[in-house]
């Protein structure tokens, strides 16, 4: 075995949410290394949804743009019926953007397209995923985990002070720990796969059959691309031919058509859709993201998504821990986490059971703009608020201006690993003193920003000297009157955020 190496968090998986650990690690200079047991990158298209609060959290990591042009916007729905004729209809609900919601599209993303923007922004801050590496076996102490990896090398130790396993559904960190995995196999098994293929156009996600599910198949272009990803329920047991001849096959007995040809296969997986969910996230040292923690059906594009987000949650606490926060705080990410993945779970379950009925309609309940942590011990309002927005929900955006005369917006405030003090109405910022970590901006006629539209009060419902402080994953930690300010020193302290005065 080579030498014993020691690094402060060993990320098992360098799917979409051990990219996500990745690099919000990165960027606060914690040391890590990540990874992956496959020879290379994840070639399929799985998670191609990008729902509007993963946009957002994209736009913080740096990666939006480019994400939004490696893929592309839904195609509209087109609906074959058995007389030759068909139907359109957009599959998601059109909506405008808002001052408080810039982005309200989810767009279409092939999986490892989204996780090859993610692999670029990585790099650029100096890191890599490290993949033929295999996770053989760990053990833990008060102190840290000791891993053994299996490498082109060999095998080697490495010594974490936390273990991440971020491996999805059939985790070997979970195995090894023997959490619990309840839920249920839901009933459907599906063929997924990119093709190439001839006779069909690009210009809509293309349904034949909707009715029973066993004769539906749907084939939809992956933007960035020239595939089609094709989707089709199969039985529950049995072999399937998912070569281009045996899916050329499949798709003419459900189309009708002989002038759709498949001729090439590029990535293509027959799994049974299961609704699983973690009985903890965490045990010691070692913690549970993503697929590893909950699985969804593919219904709703809910999964990539919520497993960017528990990745987004737990690398600023992970890091604020391992940086001198108090321990405490890391127990936050399975309270907040955990019930957002139970709610997921019973959404995309709805929403599958209306895929069986040809229903693929979606609206804001797909967003995840509305899923906050109001329970949380993390959040802190004085005096309680009754009604409007309130601690733990997610930090709208605003148009605003800086004094200096450039408009700007609060997300380009919050941008990167601090948390950000907005003073409301205030002369001079006495309240809370300047420390490492902590942005703090006066919001008024004597402030260094300028409420111009009227927007950040609006969405913020603030009167003069009121305090709202977001956390850097973009949730509102705490809403502070000017009598109750000195509240916020304590908090501060709670979350490793504390004065050198």
């Amino acid at each position: 075995m080579e030498s014993h190496c020691s690094t402060d968090v060993l990320i098992v998986g360098a799917g979409a949410a051990g990219l996500t650990l990745a690099i919000e690690l990165a960027r606060r200079g914690v040391a890590f290394r990540l990874i992956d047991r496959l020879d290379g990158p994840f070639r399929g298209s799985r998670g191609k949804g990008i729902q509007p609060r993963s946009q957002e959290v994209f736009e913080d990591l740096g990666i939006l743009d480019r994400v939004v042009a490696a893929g592309g916007l839904y195609p509209p729905q087109r609906e074959y019926r058995d007389d030759g004729g068909h139907e359109e209809s957009q599959i998601m609900e059109p909506q405008d953007p808002t001052p408080g919601e810039p982005y309200h599209l989810a767009l279409l993303v092939p999986q490892f397209l989204t996780e090859a923007a993610m692999r670029e922004r990585l790099a650029e801050l100096g890191s890599y995923p490290e993949f033929g590496r295999e996770l053989k076996g760990f053990e833990q102490d008060g102190e840290g985990v000791d891993a053994r990896i299996a490498g082109p090398a060999g095998e080697e130790a490495v010594r974490a002070r936390y273990l991440v396993g971020a491996d999805g559904g059939r985790s070997v960190v979970r195995n090894a720990l023997a959490i619990g995995f309840p839920g249920k196999t839901l009933g459907v098994r599906a063929v997924v796969a990119d093709v190439v293929l001839d006779g069909l156009s690009r210009d809509a996600w293309h349904q034949f059959k909707p009715g029973p599910m066993e004769k539906q198949v749907s084939l939809c272009p992956l933007m960035g691309t020239d595939m089609f990803q094709v989707l089709a329920p199969i039985p529950l047991e049995g072999d399937v031919d998912l070569s281009p001849e045996g899916l050329t096959a499949m798709v003419a007995g459900r189309t009708g058509r002989g002038d759709i040809v498949i001729r090439s296969v590029s990535w293509a997986s027959a799994y049974t859709m299961n609704a699983r969910l973690a009985d903890r996230y965490r045990d010691g040292r070692v913690l549970l993201a993503g697929d590893a923690a909950h699985i969804h059906p593919p219904t709703g594009g809910q999964g990539l998504n919520t497993s960017v987000q528990d990745a987004y949650n737990l690398g600023w606490k992970l890091a604020a821990v391992l940086a001198g926060a108090p321990e405490a705080l890391l127990a936050t990410y399975e309270e907040e986490r955990r019930p957002i993945a139970a709610e997921m779970l019973g959404l995309t379950t709805k929403l599958l059971e209306a895929a069986k009925r040809g229903v693929m309609r979606r609206g804001r309940e797909v967003h995840q703009l509305d899923l906050g942590y109001r329970e949380s011990s993390l959040a802190m309002e004085a005096p309680k608020r009754s009604g409007g927005i309130r601690a733990g929900d997610r930090a709208p955006d605003a148009p605003v201006r800086g004094v200096a005369g450039m408009p700007t917006r609060l997300f380009k405030l919050f941008q990167g690993p601090h948390w950000t003090l907005l003073g409301y109405g205030l002369d001079r910022l006495s309240a809370v003193e300047p420390r490492p970590g902590l942005h703090i901006h006066a919001v008024g006629p004597r402030g260094d920003i300028v409420d111009e539209g009227g927007h950040l009060r609006a969405a913020y419902g603030v009167s003069p000297g009121d305090w709202a402080l977001v956390r850097p994953d973009g949730y509102i930690g705490a809403i502070v009157s000017s009598e109750h300010a000195p509240a916020l020193e304590a908090y501060l302290a709670s979350v490793g955020l504390r004065s050198r005065g």
